[in-house]
Parts: C-alpha cells; sequence; structure tokens
C-alpha cells in the first residue's frame, strides 16, 4: 500500500442515533479522493449502555445491532445493514476497514452468581487479602435474546478473574474472583503500573480459561467472515496478557485470506514498554506511538519554549519506525476524557506535517481534526464544559499532499529549537517536497537538494506563504514559513 493513511472515523462524544455508519457510507469516495487508505470504525457491538454506548463497554460481540437488547435494536452508529453497507461503500473504492476489538472486559451481566471473592489493593493489585467473602456478582452472561443464534457460549464467573462490584454485602471496589479453573493471581505479561493492571473494569475476562480463549478465536473468525475487515484496532492491551494476543493474531493471520492490518493500544509514554511488548508479541502487531503525541501536547503548551530538534525523542517511531502508528489525538486523549492531553490547534498542523509527510511510521488521522466537532459533557471537577474542536484548515491539504509529493530520500534539518525542516527527494517517477516549520517567528533554513534542483522554482502548497523560491545552479535554497506555522514548499 502506497503511503498509507488511516483515518480514525470516530471519536468519543459523536452523537448517537444511528448516524454514523450511513456517514461512512456516504463519505467513502472523497475519502479515498484525498488519500485516506484505511478507517478505523469503533466497536460495532452491543455495548451495556445499547444505542448510548461508545462500544467500550462491551456486552456481546455478536450483535453487530441485530438483536432488541439494552433497549435497542441498533447500535449508537446504527444497525447491521447499515454496518455491512458502509464497510461496502469503503472497500469499493480501496479504503481497508479496521475493526475495533475489546477483549478485556465484559459489562451489563444477563444474571447474577454466587461467588467467592478476595477483596484487593486497588493501588497495589497484588496484595490480594487472605479472607474468602461470599457474595454474589454479575458475571453470567446468556444472551436471552439472540438465544444461541452464531454462538452457544455462555459465559460465568468461571470466565472472568475480577469485578469491581458485588452484593450481598453490597461493595465496590477490586474484587480477585476464587476461581479453581484459571490459577491464582493475576495474568502475567500485563503492565506493572498499581503492581499488576490486569484488572481494568467491569467483569474482568480471565484468559487462563482455555474455553474462552477458544471462543475469542471464533469469534474473530465469524466477524471476518460476517464483516470483510482488513484488519483490527486492539483496545486496551497492557490489561491484557501478551501471550494471548500473540495467539489470536497468528490464529486470524493463518484463516485471513490477505495478511490483516494490527495495530494495538497499549497506551504508556515509556517507550521501552512499548518494546517489550512488542517483543512479546513477536513483533505481530503495530502500536499507537502514545511517546510521540505525549511531545506534541507539550510542544503545543510550550510554544517557542520547546525544542522542536528533539520532538521525535524518546518514541516510538525513532526507536522502531516498522512497528510504529503515529497520532495526533485520539477518543481518549480529546478534552474531558480519560487520557486528556489534547494538542492545541495552532501546533495541530505541523504535528499532522510530521506525521504524514515523512517516510516512517503510519499515520492516523482523528475525525473531529478533519470534519470539526462540538460537544458537552462534565469535567472530573464536577462543572459542565462546552467543548469546540474546530477542524484543521490545512489538515485536507497535507493527507492529499502524503499522496502527492511525500516521495523519496528524507533528509533532516533539525538543527534550531524553533525552526525545523526536513525535504524529500522524490523518486523519478513522484516529485518530492521541502517541509518547514517553526513554533516561534518566521522561520527560514538553506536547504541542499542537490543539481537535479538547479534553478528549480518552489511555491508553498498551503498558500501560506505568496514567494516563489528559486534554488541556485547548485540546487540550494532559501525556504521560509510564518511564525508559529509552517510551509510544504513543491517544486513547480
Amino acid at each position: 500500500m502506497h503511503n498509507p493513511t488511516l483515518l480514525q472515523f470516530f471519536h468519543w462524544y459523536y452523537p448517537d442515533g444511528g448516524k454514523l455508519w450511513p456517514e461512512a457510507a456516504e463519505r467513502a469516495a472523497w475519502l479515498a479522493e484525498i488519500g485516506i487508505t484505511a478507517v478505523w470504525l469503533p466497536p460495532a457491538y452491543k455495548g451495556d449502555s445499547g444505542g448510548y454506548s461508545v462500544g467500550y463497554d462491551t456486552y456481546d460481540l455478536f450483535d453487530l445491532g441485530e438483536f432488541d437488547t439494552k433497549g435497542s435494536r441498533a447500535t449508537k452508529y446504527g444497525d447491521k445493514e447499515q454496518l455491512l453497507a458502509a464497510v461496502a461503500a469503503l472497500k469499493s473504492h480501496n479504503i481497508g476497514v479496521l475493526l475495533d476489538v475489546v477483549l478485556n472486559h465484559k459489562m451489563g451481566a444477563d444474571e447474577k452468581e454466587a461467588v467467592q471473592v478476595n477483596r484487593v489493593n486497588p493501588d497495589n493489585r497484588e496484595e490480594i487479602d487472605e479472607e474468602v467473602i461470599d457474595a454474589e456478582a454479575w458475571t453470567r452472561f446468556t444472551f436471552p435474546v439472540r438465544a444461541g443464534k452464531y454462538s452457544q457460549f455462555v459465559w460465568d464467573y468461571k470466565c472472568f478473574s475480577g469485578v469491581d462490584h458485588i452484593e450481598n454485602p453490597d461493595e465496590n471496589g477490586v474484587f480477585k474472583i476464587v476461581n479453581d479453573y484459571t490459577g491464582e493471581g493475576w495474568n502475567e505479561q500485563v503492565d506493572d503500573e498499581l503492581g499488576n493492571f490486569d484488572y481494568l473494569m467491569g467483569a474482568n475476562i480471565d484468559f487462563r480459561n482455555h474455553a474462552v480463549t477458544e471462543e475469542l478465536k471464533y469469534w474473530a473468525r465469524w466477524v471476518m467472515n460476517e464483516v470483510p475487515c482488513t484488519g483490527f484496532r486492539l483496545d486496551a492491551v497492557k490489561h491484557i496478557p501478551a501471550w494471548f494476543y500473540k495467539e489470536w493474531i497468528d490464529h486470524i493471520q493463518e484463516v485471513a485470506e490477505q495478511p490483516m492490518f494490527i495495530v494495538a493500544e497499549y497506551w504508556s509514554h515509556e517507550v521501552d514498554k512499548l518494546q517489550q511488548y512488542i517483543d512479546q508479541v513477536d513483533g505481530k502487531t503495530m502500536l499507537f506511538d502514545a511517546p510521540l503525541h505525549m511531545n506534541f501536547h507539550h510542544a503545543s503548551q510550550q510554544g517557542a519554549d520547546y525544542d522542536l530538534s528533539q520532538i521525535f525523542n524518546d518514541t516510538l517511531v525513532a526507536t522502531d519506525a516498522f512497528h510504529a502508528v503515529t497520532i495526533v489525538a485520539n477518543h481518549d486523549t480529546q478534552p474531558l476524557q480519560s487520557l486528556e492531553a489534547p494538542v492545541e490547534p495552532w501546533f495541530k498542523p505541523l504535528a499532522y506535517a510530521l506525521i504524514l509527510l515523512r517516510e516512517q511510521g503510519v499515520p492516523t488521522i482523528f475525525y473531529p481534526d478533519l470534519f470539526g466537532a462540538s460537544y458537552e459533557d462534565q469535567g472530573g471537577d464536577g462543572e459542565q464544559y462546552k467543548i469546540e474542536m474546530p477542524a484543521i484548515p490545512e489538515l485536507e491539504a497535507l493527507i492529499r499532499a502524503r499522496q502527492q509529493y511525500a516521495h523519496g530520500v528524507q533528509t533532516d534539518y533539525f538543527d534550531h529549537a524553533n525552526c525545523i525542516a526536513f525535504s524529500r527527494s522524490g523518486t523519478e517517477e513522484q516529485p518530492g517536497c521541502v517541509v518547514i516549520m517553526s513554533n516561534g517567528e518566521q522561520g527560514e533554513k538553506t536547504v541542499a537538494l542537490g543539481e537535479n534542483f538547479a534553478h528549480s522554482q518552489w511555491r508553498d502548497y498551503l498558500g501560506h506563504r505568496e514567494e516563489t523560491i528559486s534554488c541556485d545552479e547548485q540546487g540550494n535554497g532559501q525556504f521560509y514559513c510564518n511564525a508559529g506555522s509552517l510551509s510544504v514548499w513543491v517544486a513547480q
């Protein structure tokens, strides 16, 4: 795939009412035209909150908006027919489709069960209290409306290692289910935050139960058959044992007709942890570059005080570009969400140029940055906030520039704290470009393009600068950008 470009086609506050699947179908032709090669769709199956569920409170993996459960037949994004129509429209324009896979937990059980649990110190999950408590927990999933269609598997307490709520006695917290089927303690090969970060929320799936892992492999085969996707985005993998996803990915790649594109969300700002995970799964998945996103966040807040020449320091794309999927924002980092760390609008064009026009990494566009978004929600302080996320005016042009001009050898001019540049040499068939940006005053750089570019003339593709730049007989040019802005220079 030439210059693959991924679009996250939703955000946390996307309006409910079944609008997303039809919108994806409607926009497919235009997305292909500007240069989007794959779309990441939100979780397509029924969540506990039914037609209002963003999709991460997984109830039934087999209900793609087909069964009248949790208050509606359709999911927040539409019904199964609309989903399949959207996927067909995207694929007819050669746009790949990534489905979001949430296998860490289940929510909204159909029945309670008698269980035995130990209390767990939520701040250190390795501290499991010895006292065994007899209680009830919502751990039995029978899916009565689906009534065994597609899968007859019934989930019960033996499929889960922990819960955050028990009844008789009524308590909230973190509770370890006493369970002869899966062994003591939590899963290994998970993040070591809070001692052991196996438990995240809801009824925590226990991958040590062989019946569970086989059901999740069966579901993958089923969903690939039902929805002709080209890849998966894996949610919350730092809470799921790495050995499971290594097995699961092997399984789907074996049964897939063509190699599936896999990217996982391991949200850590420590590159070492990301590399450790990549090693644990034998490099079978790419990861989102959370450290680069955090650099963008800091750069956007600090303005001219940030050293732009260090923007790729300690990032996955600099350390292991082959496994890096780069982002500027996502549904978790957007304002009022759990990992809130927004990149300020002034810096977003610079950040997008740094992921779209360079050789390394597969860039991801975030829906509100392309289309805009506005919403209201409560902040952590209990106050109501109205959030406006304006579309980034330069973004469509930068996506188009990726397909048209981001070709050939890359040369970096990261020699100044406030003004950096890089050039792409182009190839025999396709042109290159010179990208220059500043987080302070107007920027300028002398770029040596070589004798092939002697006396060449250059214009700013983004239209931020009016002048034409001429290279000398050696192919050296003096390139400019405005203060706190960028320019993408292309040969006339």
